[in-house]
């Protein structure tokens, strides 16, 4: 497989806050998404495990996401067509395949045990974004 270069680009995040949990060696990261109405719901991204570089960290999307709902009532799988195509093409690789399996079945117990950022859901839900808060801003890259 050709070796894809990556730049990193200025952007700003639009349309929501966004809450981030991500355990430094999962295969996943479980997102609070909220909108000035309140939690909107929860998004579970399947990804490389978190890698700290020079200018923040680094990542890659799996494809699959999981979509649950903010109240923890129900779950839908997202982009599993997407996640077949990758499969096929070769971009995510039968270990990384396996490495998500597991955290697919790591991210059900965790929804299921009401653990992790679940146990406190209800708390998480009442969150809101402080105005004061200054914007992260990344180093700049040579």
């Amino acid at each position: 497989m050709a070796h894809i270069a990556w730049a990193l680009e200025p952007g700003a995040w639009q349309e929501t806050e966004l809450l981030l949990w991500k355990p430094p060696a999962a295969w996943f990261s479980i997102n609070a998404f909220f909108t000035a109405a309140g939690l909107r719901n929860w998004y579970v991204n399947f990804e490389h495990p978190t890698r700290r570089t020079e200018t923040g960290f680094d990542t890659l999307d799996l494809a699959v996401d999981l979509v649950i709902e903010p109240d923890l009532t129900t779950w839908t799988w997202k982009d599993e067509d997407e996640y077949v195509h990758v499969r096929r093409l070769g971009i995510v690789t039968d270990t990384e395949h396996q490495a998500v399996e597991l955290a697919r079945a790591q991210v059900l117990v965790l929804f299921e045990d009401r653990a992790g950022p679940f146990a406190h859901a209800e708390r998480w839900a009442a969150w809101r974004w402080e105005l004061a808060w200054t914007l992260p801003r990344l180093p700049s890259v040579a």
